[in-house]
C-alpha cells in the first residue's frame, strides 16, 4: 500500500512539475521573442543616433569652419582699416559683408548641429529603454531557466515580474512612449 501512495504522490508532483515548466516554457518563448524584435529595433535606434551624431559633428565643423573664415576676414578688414587709404573703402565694404554673411550663417549651422544634438538625445532615450528591456529580459530568462529546476514558484512570480517589466519598457521603446529611468540607468551606466 505504501508503494502505490508513493507512486501516486510523484505522478502528482511530476504534474505539478510539467504544468509549472509549461509555464515557463510559453514565458521563455515569449520573453524570447520580444527580446529578438526589441534587438533588432535597438540596433535601427543606434543607427539613427549614429546619424544624428555624424550629422551633428559634420554641423559644427562646417560652423568652425566659417569662424576660421569670418576671423581672417576680420583681420583683412582691420589691417585695411589701419591703412586708412580711401582707395580701400570698396574692399572694406566686401569684406563688412562677407563677415556679416558669416555670422548668419554660423547662426543657422549653430541651430542646425543643436538640432542634431537634441534628435541624438531624444533617440537616446528609446535606446537606453531598449538596453534596460534586454537587462530584465535576460534576468528573467536565467531565472525562468533555474526555476524550472528547482520549481520554486516565488522565484517563478519574480521572474514573471521582471519579464513583464521588460515588455513593458520594449512595447513603451516601440511606440516611442519616453519611459527612462535615470535611476536604473545611472546605476547601470
Amino acid at each position: 500500500m505504501g508503494d502505490i501512495t508513493e507512486t501516486i504522490q510523484e505522478t502528482v508532483e511530476k504534474t505539478g512539475e510539467s504544468k509549472l515548466n509549461a509555464k515557463i516554457a510559453l514565458l521563455v518563448a515569449i520573453t524570447a521573442t520580444v527580446m529578438a524584435l526589441c534587438n533588432v529595433k535597438d540596433g535601427n535606434v543606434v543607427q539613427a543616433m549614429t546619424q544624428a551624431q555624424s550629422r551633428g559633428v559634420d554641423s559644427w565643423s562646417y560652423y568652425q569652419a566659417k569662424s576660421t573664415k569670418q576671423a581672417i576676414a576680420e583681420e583683412a578688414l582691420d589691417q585695411l582699416k589701419a591703412a586708412n587709404n580711401p582707395a580701400n573703402a570698396e574692399m572694406i565694404r566686401k569684406y563688412e559683408e562677407k563677415i556679416s554673411r558669416y555670422d548668419k550663417e554660423k547662426a543657422e549651422l549653430k541651430a542646425k548641429a543643436e538640432g542634431f544634438e537634441k534628435e541624438y538625445d531624444d533617440i537616446n532615450v528609446f535606446d537606453d529603454q531598449f538596453d534596460m528591456t534586454e537587462a530584465f529580459l535576460t534576468i528573467a530568462m536565467t531565472l525562468f531557466g533555474i526555476t524550472a529546476l528547482t520549481q520554486n514558484k516565488r522565484l517563478f512570480i519574480f521572474a514573471c515580474l521582471l519579464s513583464g517589466t521588460g515588455i513593458v519598457l520594449g512595447l513603451a521603446a516601440f511606440l516611442h512612449i519616453p519611459l527612462h529611468s535615470d535611476f536604473i540607468s545611472k546605476i547601470l551606466g
